[in-house]
């Protein structure tokens, strides 16, 4: 593990922002180590604070027929697997009470997915554990509600937590951030844009989720102008094929380009 042992993945001396990054899902090892491999290279040269993300299953699936994923053992053997050889943190997202106590043994962060973040028990066992917590932001909650759902980690002894916001709905297929929203998450937690999510359309006709990559840039700028704590990006060298999510990812041959973009303007806002 590494980023100071993570209290809450706040940023290094170089006040830069951090970054979780990663595939929407573990499709394999191969793939897995690939993409680490890269966006290691990238983070270390920027000084970006990173957490490798990828999800060992997914649960929230449109259609019965969806990728689901490889196994979960096998799925989190790769994330640790990931730690290990890059000696980074790595964060997967949960469903179940199970999920909490069998992800903490591989991972450092345990995400609560957006739509389940209002479910105390998932959260409680979560915090429990012992390991970071990050919240994803309800599409449906107020960025005010989302204290609730931190005070509930808190009151489990556990203060490594933070909160992700991923858009608000409005409509049926579209999500909109607002950004009074992260100064306002702020004042109760480390807060984290997930770009990629905002810019989902989810549950299109044919029941597969839609997404507007083109924007990615767009909102990760605002997000860092607005003095988000972190940064949230699903990433693939090939999202036209990903098994989850590729019409929202972020082609990974991108990857630089956005990152030294970001960090020039955070370094723009802490001079002024």
């Amino acid at each position: 593990m590494n980023i100071q042992d993570i209290p809450q993945i706040k940023s290094t001396a170089s006040n830069n922002f951090f970054l979780l990054a990663g595939p929407c899902a573990i499709e394999g090892e191969e793939m897995a180590l690939r993409i680490a491999d890269k966006l290691v290279n990238i983070t270390d040269k920027l000084d970006i604070p990173y957490v490798f993300k990828g999800s060992f299953k997914k649960a929230n699936r449109s259609r019965i027929d969806s990728f689901s994923g490889i196994g979960d053992e096998k799925a989190l053997r790769i994330l640790r697997k990931v730690s290990e050889t890059f000696h980074i943190p790595t964060v997967t997202d949960i469903h179940t009470n199970e999920d909490a106590d069998m992800a903490a043994q591989y991972v450092d962060v345990l995400q609560i997915p957006a739509f389940l973040v209002r479910q105390t028990d998932l959260v409680v066992a979560a915090a429990k554990t012992g390991k970071v917590v990050n919240l994803k932001k309800g599409q449906f909650m107020s960025p005010e509600s989302m204290k609730h759902a931190v005070q509930k980690v808190l009151d489990c002894q556990n203060e490594k937590v933070m909160v992700t916001d991923r858009g608000t709905m409005f409509g049926y297929q579209d999500m909109i951030v607002d950004y009074r929203g992260i100064p306002t998450m702020r004042q109760f937690a480390t807060t984290v844009l997930d770009v990629t999510h905002s810019l989902q359309q989810p549950n299109q006709t044919i029941g597969v989720t839609g997404g507007r990559p083109d924007m990615i840039e767009t909102i990760a700028k605002a997000g860092i102008a607005v003095g988000v704590d972190g940064i949230f990006i699903e990433t693939h060298f090939d999202p036209a094929n990903a098994k989850s999510d590729g019409a929202n990812m972020l082609h990974l041959h991108l990857f630089e380009g956005l990152m030294t973009k970001l960090v020039a303007i955070r370094q723009t806002i802490n001079n002024l």
